[in-house]
């Protein structure tokens, strides 16, 4: 599974809180430009044989840099959407800390603390673990391209190293980075970069 964080939006750009049911933000000139040499790299790499994406805008126009360069079809993988920030959407972090600043506290203290009206990261954990098990399956000695975000790319090299939920917060993702994890046939995962940008 090769695991592209989508390129740069206005709110990556502001470093606004921008999760699923927020305003679906899409690419920037910079952001498309980071997707098509993300696709680039991808193509001169080996390729793939899949293409899979969020829902979200922002995760389906850099799929779609993929899909040109690969001549391949995307499919929607709901399972690896960011997470939902409910009420935080949009607000930067100094904003939150300051409109909730308990909420927040009780949200960087437990990954099953949701914001107000969104998504603990243990359910987004859940999902992504799901999705993961069906590309596994459904792609089974293939290699799929997986357009996703910050959080489910995270959690998903949270799985493949079996580390505990905290370590999601040790972790940095550029923009529109490769991540690469190969799951063998026997279940194991084996990590083979990380937040590589092209």
């Amino acid at each position: 599974i090769i695991l592209l964080r989508h390129g740069v939006t206005e709110s990556t750009d502001r470093k606004l809180f921008c999760g699923s049911g927020g305003a679906d933000p899409g690419l920037t000139p910079v952001g498309e430009e980071q997707a098509q040499r993300a696709a680039a790299w991808i193509a001169s790499h080996g390729g793939a044989d899949a293409i899979v994406a969020s829902p979200l805008r922002r995760t389906r126009e850099t799929a779609g840099f993929v899909s040109r360069e690969l001549d391949l079809d995307v499919e929607l993988e709901d399972g690896i959407a960011e997470a939902a920030f409910g009420a935080w959407d949009g607000f930067s972090f100094p904003e939150i800390m300051e409109r909730w600043p308990a909420e927040l506290e009780q949200w960087l203290g437990s990954t099953a603390v949701a914001p107000p009206g969104g998504e603990a990261f243990d359910a987004v954990q859940e999902r992504v673990a799901a999705a993961r098990d069906r590309l596994v399956e459904s792609f089974a000695g293939k290699t799929v391209v997986a357009v996703s975000h910050v959080t489910p790319i995270k959690l998903m090299v949270r799985l493949a190293l079996n580390a505990p939920m905290p370590v999601i917060y040790k972790m940095e993702l550029a923009p529109a980075s490769i991540t690469t994890i190969a799951w063998w046939p026997d279940g194991t995962p084996s990590l083979r970069n990380f937040s590589v940008v092209p």
